[in-house]
């Protein structure tokens, strides 16, 4: 009898041994699973996911410009990861939200607030087939929009086969400016179509347009460096015996000037590389359907496919990576040995811009 027991004994230890071992390992399968999904992303399988992802790893959400205003009970936590599909849309009626809200400030207003006029109607452009308006904001990816639109309106087969020259060609490219309808049928599109643009921090913009434009110059467009940079030169250098090419300073002296607009008529529609969202797209005019950030535009532009019902139709170039990310030692070293007063010159201008769409005031480059 003895022996019987002692080996019943032992046969349930055994299987408490096994029962906690397997406990164990299903413990420390849940551990590793979670650490996998935090590390090894596919750094090329634009996720949804990777914006929280990007949120849960880094404890200051604030250097996100466009992600910053969860409120609390909503902030992104690791259990988001298990289907972000829940919290993602709360990203972009967050946007619209914030909006509005700044659209309402009074102290804003002069900053916000834009007439609906015919250079705001040339910036959009319109998909009749499809419902859609896209409001263009240079410097921010939209020769990328402008190709996905072309195809959607039939004028090309696909994104490869539009010939670069073609893009920006708008006597070729099938793409219809919201300026060339009748009134009522600008209203009738204006309510009902679905309708968005795009936006990047608004410093880094004015640096990727005086790159493109003045330093650069890919596209072949003579007059940047023969007429308008004179024009500013003429106006905003500091050192008259000084002779060389169109400097960030002196752009950033001519953007800051209050009394800027008697340069920009001279300069014509060449301005929108440069001037603000708000005169380009009227947001608080205008209701959009969805606002992309340029710093977010992995997740943004499948987003804006799907909302605008076009993601079986057509999807957005794949955008190489690291290539969106806000990149503030560039900001610094473009803004070193620039003044102070002309910073904040700078800054008031384009407030509404900072304010409207999210992005942190660069307190760094101000104080």
């Amino acid at each position: 009898g003895r022996i019987t027991e002692w080996l019943t004994f032992d046969n349930m230890h055994h299987q408490w041994l096994l029962l906690a071992a397997c406990f164990w390992v299903i413990f420390m399968f849940m551990v590793a699973s979670k650490f996998i999904t935090l590390t090894f992303k596919d750094p090329d399988a634009y996720s949804t996911k990777q914006e929280f992802l990007f949120l849960t790893a880094v404890p200051d959400a604030g250097k996100l410009p466009g992600e910053k205003h969860f409120p609390e009970e909503l902030k992104p936590t690791g259990k988001v990861l298990s289907d972000s599909r829940l919290v993602q849309p709360l990203v972009y009626m967050e946007r619209l939200e914030l909006i509005r809200n700044v659209c309402r400030d009074e102290a804003l207003k002069n900053l916000s607030h834009t007439a609906v006029s015919k250079f705001v109607l040339d910036r959009i452009f319109v998909c009749d087939k499809h419902k859609i308006l896209f409001c263009q904001t240079p410097k921010v990816g939209n020769t990328q929009w402008k190709k996905v639109l072309i195809v959607l309106n039939g004028a090309f087969p696909s994104i490869e086969e539009i010939p670069e020259n073609v893009v920006h060609d708008h006597e070729k490219n099938g793409l219809p400016r919201l300026s060339s309808f009748s009134d009522a049928e600008i209203q009738t599109r204006l309510k009902t179509y679905f309708k968005f643009f795009i936006v990047r921090d608004p410093f880094e913009r004015l640096i990727s347009a005086f790159k493109d434009k003045f330093v650069h110059n890919p596209r072949f467009e003579p007059w940047y460096r023969h007429e308008i940079a004179p024009g500013i030169i003429r106006k905003y250098r500091r050192n008259r015996t000084e002779t060389r090419g169109i400097q960030f300073e002196d752009f950033v002296r001519y953007l800051g000037d209050p009394n800027h607009r008697w340069l920009d008529l001279q300069f014509g529609d060449h301005i929108i590389h440069w001037v603000t969202y708000v005169e380009l797209c009227a947001p608080c005019e205008i209701k959009y359907s969805v606002i992309g950030h340029h710093e977010t535009l992995e997740d943004d532009a499948p987003y804006i496919l799907k909302e605008a019902g076009i993601d079986h139709l057509v999807s957005y170039p794949t955008i190489p990576p690291g290539i969106t990310v806000y990149n503030r030692t560039k900001v610094e070293r473009y803004f070193l040995g620039i003044s102070k007063r002309d910073i904040r010159r700078l800054y008031a201008r384009f407030e509404g811009d900072f304010k409207l769409f999210g992005y942190q005031k660069p307190d760094f480059l101000l104080n």
